[in-house]
């Protein structure tokens, strides 16, 4: 009988929806509800756990889910030692030191004797021990970036997107000191008899972000222009290149970074390249 695996996912929060929308482009079938604590997968055998961001991490250690999606940010305040499968390509944000704009602090060091406040504890106080910097460690659960203005810290350490809070409360960033992004994690446990059914959960997902990233770039060239071309585009081993009904004209075929296209694009028109299409992947194995 073929066991069952969980996986434990958001309820709430800045990686639910993202993490939702990437189990439904693998093809996994399931419903999705506010009030449901778990679901089986109808098409897969796979259950899926609802549950708080902040639990993941040890849900999976201890073994209740066999793997889990998560933020390294969490994982760090945790300090849960997971084996991270894959990275998942969203919820990036930074773990950042920042001061009041008056500050005489220019560097992390800086902080050394100060009140540093923040929502990650452990995570701050690790990696300030790694870096030997003495502070004070204000363990606070929201409005930490009016920390400062309130006279609690002298600084923060607190997680960002963009940063514009901050600078809405007269703060500068000095240091990143962790970046982050949504991760599967597997159990110890259930990768110690690492199951074909855990690959092909790692298989699938990593096929959808693999697919994110890049795009289909199909066009029709002169032949003449096919070293040129190629050039510019050399996909994952080589462009595909396919002989048209106009013997001086081919087809090309290639994958490229989604980020590139931008760019890309005007040089293979100089190339003479023509009929340029660019279609989104649903996943790639490469």
């Amino acid at each position: 009988m073929t066991r069952i695996l969980r996986l434990a996912i958001p309820n709430k929060g800045r990686l639910r929806e993202t993490t939702a929308s990437l189990l439904s482009d693998a093809g996994l079938d399931f419903e999705q509800s506010d009030r449901t604590l778990s679901v089986s997968v109808r098409n897969v055998d796979l259950d899926l756990l609802f549950v708080r961001t902040e639990d993941i991490a040890e849900l999976v250690a201890d073994g209740t889910a066999d793997l889990g999606i998560t933020g390294q940010d969490l994982l760090a305040e945790d300090g849960k030692n997971l084996p991270v499968l894959a990275e998942l390509g969203f919820g990036h944000c930074r773990l950042v030191a920042a001061v009041p704009k008056a500050s005489a602090a220019e560097k992390l060091k800086d902080l050394n004797g100060l009140r540093v406040a923040t929502a990650h504890p452990n995570a701050t106080r690790r990696i300030f021990d790694d870096r030997g910097i003495e502070a004070e460690i204000v363990t606070l659960r929201g409005s930490v970036e009016v920390a400062p203005k309130l006279g609690v810290a002298d600084a923060i350490v607190d997680l960002v997107s963009t940063g514009s809070t901050m600078l809405v409360n007269g703060l500068r960033q000095i240091d990143t000191i962790l970046t982050s992004q949504a991760v599967l994690v597997g159990s110890p446990a259930a990768l110690a008899t690492r199951s074909a059914e855990t690959d092909t959960v790692v298989t699938a997902l990593t096929a959808v972000t693999q697919g994110r990233r890049k795009r289909y770039l199909l066009l029709n060239a002169p032949a003449s222009s096919v070293s040129r071309i190629q050039q510019i585009i050399p996909g994952l081993g080589a462009p595909t290149v396919v002989p048209l009904a106009d013997n001086q004209m081919v087809a090309v075929h290639s994958v490229v970074d989604a980020g590139s296209i931008w760019n890309l694009l005007p040089d293979l028109k100089a190339a003479g390249a023509r009929d340029i299409l660019v279609l989104r992947i649903e996943q790639l194995i490469p």
